[in-house]
């Protein structure tokens, strides 16, 4: 009886709050959409800047292009935080092609790609094929590699309904194929692209090296041509002519660059909320991770368009080096640490600029029940679910720091690997709409965070 008076009681204050909750939610999704900045800004970096790798010219240049964008869009204060990043250049006059087929000459040439990380070789290596489905064929014919290319066919499963997944499973063949490889005598890898598209752009991305083996050059085919080795491959012998060119160079100096607002009532906690600035040097970065940084500004825009106060200081953070190395990322962390701060929350957006439909959270079973009643209020701007699961490489570093609970932005992934590390990551492939909704639950999200706490 005395709950249910109780219930009675408060439910008034809650209705209340929740209708307070929505108007404003109402009102940032008004503003970002009338007058959102986000895909001008994302025009700019893409088409100005261009790809951003790390140690580049253009990541120097999307540093001050970032610094000069928070302050003009008011942040209170706005700066640079540096960090060592990793400098790999991937030179010019790559080349695979297949050379012979059956011992009679042929010249198709592969629309491939060097490995980020990879290294090139001094000469034009000529040498058989090894095409193999997975490691386990691998370790089952190891015998046959020495002086070999090996092939790894080890695409996406096509039955997982979440792509993020597939990404995950085949994603150690370009991480560890080539050393895997090397171990029994391969000269070189090529693995297929880590993609379901059906064009035949090969798709880069970061691949490491075991240093108890050869480093042997790797790269990527495209699906079309992934699709012609192997069925090639399983019923003809077939050499290659492999070239790669590239370095790695000594580390260079990168920069995080930090826009934030000042807490009203709790200045010293801290909500960070992110994407990462660099890019793979293919093409524009624009889905990976063009959009994360515009949203994330726009949501630093949005707030003080509306004179919003928020009670926790909220970071708006464009990290560095996320794709081959999370230097950026392991300094804000490391620094954070440092100085002893709070980190209460941590939001970050690298899943591409497509329609929102949940957040992935990271963080105890009680925080994560304490979120599920603000569900409602982003459902009319597209999140439908809060899942268990989720956040992000730039701010996992966070929670390891601090156990700080995390979220990440999940947009339908249906169509992010088809542009991801791809040449056709451009900013004709991002749509407005979809970019700017991201946006806007995003703040939303923000705004219930630092008005309850988690």
């Amino acid at each position: 009886m005395k709950k249910l008076l109780l219930l009675l009681l408060v439910a008034p204050f809650i209705a209340n709050a929740q209708d307070e909750d929505s108007i404003f939610i109402k009102k940032l999704s008004d503003e970002i959409l009338r007058n959102g900045k986000a895909y001008n800004l994302l025009r700019q970096l893409t088409k100005q800047v261009g790809g951003r790798l790390a140690g580049s010219p253009q990541m120097v240049q999307a540093e001050q292009w970032g610094l000069k964008t928070m302050k003009e869009q008011g942040a209170e204060l706005a700066y640079l935080q540096e960090c060592m990043v990793p400098h790999w250049v991937r030179g010019t006059g790559d080349k695979v092609l297949v050379s012979t087929i059956d011992g009679k000459i042929a010249t198709k040439q592969l629309d491939a790609c060097a490995l980020g990380n990879s290294l090139g070789c001094s000469k034009t290596i000529i040498a058989d094929i090894i095409a193999v489905a997975d490691f386990d064929e691998l370790e089952k014919r190891k015998d046959e590699v020495k002086g070999k290319i090996v092939y790894y066919n080890a695409g996406f499963n096509p039955t997982n309904i979440r792509p993020f997944k597939s990404y995950g499973e085949s994603g150690i063949y370009r991480r560890n194929g080539a050393s895997r490889a090397a171990k029994y005598g391969a000269v070189g890898i090529m693995i297929r692209s880590l993609t379901e598209s059906t064009d035949n752009n090969p798709h880069t991305g970061s691949m490491v090296y075991n240093d108890s083996f050869p480093k042997i050059p790797a790269v990527s085919l495209g699906f079309q041509d992934a699709d012609y080795v192997w069925q090639l491959s399983r019923k003809s012998s077939v050499k290659v002519s492999l070239l790669t060119h590239g370095q790695m160079l000594s580390d260079t100096i990168g920069h995080n660059v930090i826009g934030e607002i000042k807490g009203s009532e709790f200045p010293d906690e801290y909500i960070t909320i992110g994407g990462h600035l660099d890019s793979w040097d293919l093409a524009e970065g624009a889905h990976d991770d063009g959009t994360g940084v515009v949203q994330t500004m726009e949501v630093s825009r949005a707030f003080k368009a509306l004179g919003y106060k928020p009670k926790h200081s909220i970071r708006f953070v464009l990290f560095a080096n996320e794709e081959n190395g999370t230097r950026g990322a392991e300094k804000y962390a490391e620094v954070a640490k440092e100085k002893k701060e709070k980190h209460i929350f941590a939001l970050e957006s690298d899943a591409g600029g497509f329609t929102p439909r949940s957040f992935g959270l990271t963080m105890s079973n009680a925080q994560m029940e304490k979120m599920q009643p603000w569900l409602k209020l982003l459902k009319p701007y597209g999140t439908e679910d809060l899942l268990a699961g989720g956040g992000g490489a730039d701010i996992g570093f966070l929670n390891k720091a601090f156990n700080t609970p995390l979220a990440g932005l999940e947009p339908d992934g249906q169509r992010y690997f088809d542009v991801h590390h791809a040449r056709n990551d451009v900013f004709e492939n991002v749509n407005k709409r979809e970019l700017l909704l991201g946006a806007v639950n995003m703040a939303g999200l923000v705004y219930l965070v630092d008005k309850y706490g988690l």
